[in-house]
C-alpha cells in the first residue's frame, strides 16, 4: 500500500481526493484555499477532510524519515537482511516500527551488556533455543575468572535472555494489546500533602480501568501529579500478562532444564524491563489522547468564540469596571479608533454615582455614541445597573462581553505599538470595546490560551495546542474574510498565504500609498507574489473599489466568468450583482470549462447573491436577572438567565451574573442522554438554569437545564 491508499484507507475517502489534496498541499495551498477554490481538484472535500489529510500525510512524512534513519543504522550494523528490510519498508505504525527497531538500537550499559562482555552470549544463545539436553557440560565452557561459578553463568546468560524477550515484538504487541484494554491507573496521595493538596481530594486513593477514563479526569490526575500531591502507578494482573507471553517464549515440550531458566528469565523480563516501559507508555499514550481530547474540546470553543456575532462598524462606548480604582471609560469611532478617554468613580469607596452618571450621558451625546459595552469582570453588575438607569436621548443598547485576555493584550507589544502613549487601563478598555464590535479582528491579537475557554489548556501538548488552535483562527478568519484596507497586520496575518511578514508588508504599503483600490494591487507589496496572490485574494476585500467583484469572495480567478455572465446578459456586473432577476436566468452549465468545473460556477452564483456578506449572526442583548449580583443573592431552586462561557467534556460552565461562573454538569444539560456536552449547547448560547447547589464556601454553583 502506498501514502495514498494508505490515507484513503484511514480517513475514509476516495483515493482521487487524496490524490488531489496531497497534490495541492505539495503545492504550497492552504487548507482554506483548497476547500473554498480548488473543489473540482478534491471533488468537494470540506476544511474537516482536508485537515485530517494534511495531517495523516505529514505524520507518515514523519515515518518515513523515520524508517530512512533506522534502516541506515541497522545497515551500518551489518544486520540489515531483507526479510527485515521489507517488514521496516511496510510498517506503517510509529509504535510497531520501534519495537521492530528496539533489538538493534544502540544500548547504553546494563546487566545484560555486561554479561555478553564477559563473553555470555553465545551461552545464552543455546539456553534459549531450549534444545541442549547436557547444559551443565555446555556451562562449564564459559567459566572463567569473570565467571566463577555455573550460577554466575546462568544468572549472566539469563541477563541476557530476559534482555531479548523485552525486546521481541510478540511479545511486547500482545502485552500492550492487553494493557490498553485491561490496565488500571492508580493514585496514592503523598504523605503530608493531604492538606495542601484538597483539591485533589478525590484522587488521594483512586483505582479505575485506564481506558475508560474521560480526559479531563486523566489530565487532573497528571496534575496533580505534577503539582507533587499524588503518585501516579498503572496496574495490572502479573499472572494474566505472563501466561499471556507465556507460550511465545517458553517450550515446555523441549529440555526441561533450559525451559526453567527461560521461564525464570521471562517473569524477571516482565518485572524488570517489559512493565516498566509499557507503564510509562500507556501513561504517555493516555495523556495523549486526553491532550487530544482537551484540544478538540478548546479549538471547537474558539471556533464558536471567534465566529461570535459582531456588532459592527458603530460608534461605541467601552467601560472596563472597576471598584477602589475606578471605571475606565473610553469611546470609539466605527472603525474602532479611540476618540476619547476618562475615569469615573461610581461605586465603593468614591460613590460618585451622580457625576459618573452625568459624564456617560455627556460622552453618548458629544461623540455620538450607538452602543455601550461593558466588561464582565469586577462591578460589571453594578455598572451595568448604573447605565441603565440614565436617559439617554436615543435607544442605547447595553453589552456585556468577557474581560478575558484583556489584560493580556493591554500589556502585549502589539498593544503598545498600536496604542504607545497610553496606559494598560486604557488599552484594556479598547480591546473590551472593539470585542464587541468585531471579536474576531480583536481576539486575533491575543495568545488563545489567555481567552478564557478551553479545558486544562496550560497542561497539554503546548506545541500540538498551538498549531491546532492557529488552524482554528486561520479557518475562521479565512470564512468570515478580511478587509484589506481597515485590517491590523495580525489579523492579516492569519489570511490564507499570507503569514506576519507580509501583513507587517501590506500595513506599510497602506500607510504609504493609501488605501488599496483592486484587489492585484496586492501585487505591488514587497515580497507578495503571484502564489501569494493566488492564495489570499479571495479572501480579501475591498469595499467602494474600482471592481465589485472586489468586494466579494469570487476569486480573482474567476472574474471573466463573471464578467462573461454579465455580458450574455448584456449588462454590467454591478447591474449583475443588483438584480436577482437576471442572476436566476443564469445557466450554470453555459460557464463549465475545462478550469473550471459545476462546483466553482456555484459558488460564484452563490457569492453573487450575497457578495461580501458577513456569514456571522447579528449579535443581540441579554439581561441578568435582576437583584441577582453575587452568589449570596442565590438560593436553591431559583431559575435564572445564563450565557454559556466555557464547554468541556464533562459539562458547561454558565455566567447568571455573579461573578461566578455556575457548572451544568453533562448529566444536567437535557433530559436525555448527552454523549458530549458540544452536542446540545453552544458558547455564548442564552440558556435557562435552575440553581441545584450552591457552595458558599468555596463559591461553587451547581446548576441544571433540566427545568
Amino acid at each position: 500500500m502506498n501514502i495514498l491508499e494508505i490515507i484513503s484507507h484511514k480517513i475514509g475517502v476516495k483515493i482521487t481526493q487524496v490524490k488531489g489534496i496531497v497534490t495541492l498541499l505539495d503545492d504550497g495551498a492552504t487548507i482554506p484555499f483548497i476547500s473554498r477554490y480548488r473543489k473540482e481538484r478534491t471533488e468537494g472535500a470540506d476544511e474537516v477532510v482536508i485537515a485530517a489529510v494534511k495531517s495523516e500525510y505529514e505524520r507518515l512524512q514523519e515515518l518515513e524519515k523515520r524508517k530512512v534513519y533506522i534502516l541506515k543504522s541497522i545497515e551500518d550494523q551489518d544486520k540489515l537482511t531483507n526479510e527485515l528490510k521489507d517488514k521496516i519498508e511496510r510498517c506503517i505504525d510509529s509504535t510497531l516500527l520501534e519495537d521492530i527497531y528496539m533489538p538493534f538500537k544502540p544500548r547504553r550499559r546494563t546487566r545484560a551488556t555486561m554479561a555478553r562482555e564477559k563473553g555470555l552470549e553465545p551461552l545464552a544463545e543455546v539456553i534459549f533455543a531450549q534444545k541442549s539436553d547436557s547444559l551443565a557440560g555446555v556451562i562449564k565452557r564459559y567459566i572463567s575468572d569473570q565467571v566463577q561459578s555455573e550460577s554466575d553463568a546462568i544468572a549472566g546468560a539469563s541477563d541476557i535472555i530476559s534482555e531479548w524477550i523485552s525486546e521481541e515484538e510478540r511479545v511486547r504487541s500482545t502485552l500492550r494489546k492487553m494493557f490498553t484494554r485491561k490496565s488500571h491507573i492508580k493514585s496514592s496521595v503523598i504523605k503530608g500533602k493531604e492538606q495542601e493538596g484538597v483539591k485533589y481530594s478525590d484522587y488521594f486513593e483512586f483505582d479505575g480501568v485506564l481506558s475508560r477514563q474521560p480526559s479531563h479526569r486523566v489530565l487532573a490526575l497528571f496534575r496533580a501529579e505534577k503539582e507533587g500531591v499524588i503518585k501516579l502507578s498503572v496496574d495490572m494482573d502479573r499472572d494474566e500478562s505472563l501466561d499471556a507471553i507465556y507460550p511465545i517464549i517458553v517450550k515446555r515440550h523441549s529440555t526441561k532444564e533450559c525451559a526453567d531458566i527461560v521461564e525464570l528469565a521471562l517473569e524477571d523480563s516482565y518485572k524488570r524491563l517489559i512493565k516498566p516501559s509499557l507503564d510509562n507508555e500507556m501513561l504517555s499514550e493516555a495523556k495523549k489522547a486526553a491532550d487530544s481530547s482537551a484540544i478538540s474540546v478548546f479549538a471547537e470553543n474558539l471556533r464558536q468564540l471567534l465566529l461570535s456575532s459582531p456588532l459592527g462598524s458603530k460608534r461605541v462606548l467601552a467601560i472596563d469596571p472597576g471598584f477602589r480604582s475606578g471605571c475606565k471609560v473610553v469611546c470609539l469611532n466605527h472603525r474602532g479608533e479611540l476618540l476619547h478617554n476618562e475615569n469615573i468613580y461610581p461605586h465603593e469607596p468614591q460613590k460618585e454615582s451622580t457625576q459618573a452618571i452625568k459624564k456617560i450621558a455627556s460622552m453618548v451625546e458629544s461623540y455620538k455614541i450607538d452602543a455601550i459595552v461593558i466588561g464582565d469582570g469586577t462591578a460589571s453588575r453594578e455598572t451595568e445597573y448604573l447605565i441603565k438607569k440614565i436617559e439617554f436621548s436615543k435607544k442605547i443598547e447595553v453589552y456585556m462581553v468577557s474581560e478575558d485576555g484583556a489584560s493580556v493584550y493591554s500589556a502585549s507589544d502589539a498593544a503598545r505599538e498600536e496604542f504607545p502613549t497610553y496606559d494598560v487601563t486604557v488599552r484594556g478598555a479598547i480591546s473590551i470595546g472593539r470585542r464587541l464590535m468585531d471579536p474576531l479582528a480583536e481576539l486575533v491579537k491575543i495568545d488563545p490560551k489567555s481567552i478564557g475557554v478551553g479545558q486544562y489548556q496550560h497542561d497539554v501538548d503546548q506545541s500540538f495546542l498551538k498549531k491546532s488552535l492557529d488552524e482554528v483562527v486561520e479557518s475562521c478568519v479565512n470564512r468570515v474574510g478580511v478587509n484589506l484596507n481597515t485590517a491590523s497586520y495580525h489579523l492579516l496575518s492569519y489570511v490564507s498565504g499570507i503569514g506576519g511578514v507580509l501583513s507587517k508588508n501590506i500595513v506599510e504599503y497602506r500607510a504609504a500609498n493609501g488605501d488599496f483600490t483592486q484587489r492585484k494591487e496586492l501585487l505591488k507589496v514587497p515580497r507578495l507574489g503571484a502564489k501569494v496572490y493566488e492564495q489570499c485574494a479571495g479572501f480579501l476585500r475591498i469595499t467602494g473599489g474600482q471592481n465589485p467583484l472586489d468586494g466579494s469572495g469570487v476569486h480573482p480567478e474567476s472574474y471573466k466568468t463573471v464578467d462573461k455572465m454579465a455580458k450574455d446578459l448584456q449588462c454590467s456586473v454591478e447591474e449583475l450583482l443588483s438584480s436577482a432577476e437576471k442572476r436566476k436566468s443564469i445557466d450554470a452549465s453555459k460557464y463549465v470549462t475545462e478550469q473550471i468545473g459545476m462546483p466553482t460556477v456555484i459558488d460564484i452564483l452563490s457569492e453573487l447573491e450575497k457578495p461580501g456578506l458577513d456569514p456571522r449572526s447579528v449579535v443581540e442583548t441579554f439581561e441578568f436577572a435582576e437583584g441577582v449580583y453575587k452568589v449570596d443573592d442565590l438560593s436553591e431552586g431559583m431559575e435564572l438567565p445564563g450565557i454559556i462561557t466555557n464547554i468541556t467534556n464533562f459539562g458547561a460552565f454558565v455566567d447568571v451574573g455573579v461573578k461566578q461562573d455556575g457548572l451544568v454538569h453533562i448529566s444536567q444539560l437535557a433530559d436525555k442522554f448527552v454523549a458530549a456536552p458540544s452536542d446540545v449547547v453552544k458558547l455564548h448560547q442564552k440558556v435557562m438554569v435552575k440553581v441545584l447547589k450552591v457552595d458558599r464556601e468555596r463559591k461553587r454553583l451547581e446548576l441544571t437545564m433540566k427545568l
